[in-house]
């Protein structure tokens, strides 16, 4: 979830040369974000880390920190237990896989040699920079969407009768995800514990909503110009995959029954059937 805060930088940083944003002007941003309903201790310290002058360069530090992220485990061992429980997770998952590839240092240095980098955006800087705040809130919502999916469905699986509407406040103190929102998601759960997804309660699907334009704006933006986007880009696909009453799965059982013999459910009766599909 964390690497959702580094993303709008790196979009931002891709700008033609006569538009270039520094670093200062970028923490002035994160910092004006911060003061709206993106407030969070993330934010905030993104603005701050972002006018630190390293003292022996005279360069901003954050410029002259590898890119390589490293990590303790605990965003791995969420992947893990959402695979066990079977809760769809891709946003956290995205951020994982995005500081693994960030440990490919060496490997990406040749192969942007090779295979080229990202382009320059030369659009309006100002409704990019608008449109990054509603992706990012946008986003923000989905991963904590998945997140409560997940201590859901583990609080099935394992039997812990976990009451979202407790949990979500202790997050607002002294925890590093913690943010404004917290005290709307704590409000959602408290009108209605039985909640099946974050996204379904009506001031979240607004808030979403809202901000669909912008956040696939941001994403079209950013595959368009070859910028890795992938916490953000999973956001909006989990978006898009949680409405969809039909999904392409009907092809994936098909597949598994021709090659194994799973078998299949049907929309049309009960029970579970079989194809002989090479008869």
């Amino acid at each position: 979830m964390k690497n959702l805060y580094l993303i709008d930088i790196r979009i931002l940083r891709e700008l033609q040369a006569d538009a270039s944003l520094s670093n200062a002007e970028l923490a002035d941003i994160f910092a004006a974000w911060n003061g709206r309903e993106l407030r969070s201790y993330l934010i905030e310290i993104t603005a701050s880390i972002l006018t630190r002058v390293d003292e022996e360069t005279g360069q901003s530090l954050v410029d002259v920190i590898l890119d390589e992220a490293a990590q303790k485990g605990t965003g791995k061992w969420t992947s893990q237990t959402a695979l066990d429980t079977g809760a769809a997770i891709p946003t956290i998952n995205a951020a994982v896989e995005s500081r693994l590839i960030s440990a490919l240092k060496n490997e990406r240095v040749v192969a942007a040699k090779t295979l080229g980098s990202a382009k320059k955006f030369t659009g309006d800087v100002k409704a990019l920079v608008d449109a990054c705040e509603q992706a990012l809130y946008a986003s923000k919502i989905t991963s904590y969407a998945q997140g409560i999916a997940l201590l859901k469905m583990a609080s099935k699986e394992y039997g812990w009768d976990l009451e979202i509407s407790r949990i979500v406040p202790v997050w607002r103190a002294g925890c590093i995800i913690r943010a404004s929102l917290l005290s709307d998601i704590t409000k959602a759960y408290r009108s209605n514990p039985d909640l099946p997804n974050l996204l379904l309660d009506e001031a979240f699907t607004q808030a979403v909503l809202n901000r669909e334009a912008a956040w696939r704006e941001v994403v079209q933006t950013a595959v368009g110009l070859g910028i890795p986007m992938l916490a953000t880009s999973a956001s909006l696909a989990y978006f898009d995959a949680y409405r969809s009453a039909v999904l392409p799965a009907n092809l994936t059982q098909a597949q598994r029954d021709y090659f194994g013999a799973h078998t299949y459910r049907r929309i049309d009766r009960e029970g579970s059937f079989h194809t002989r599909w090479e008869a």
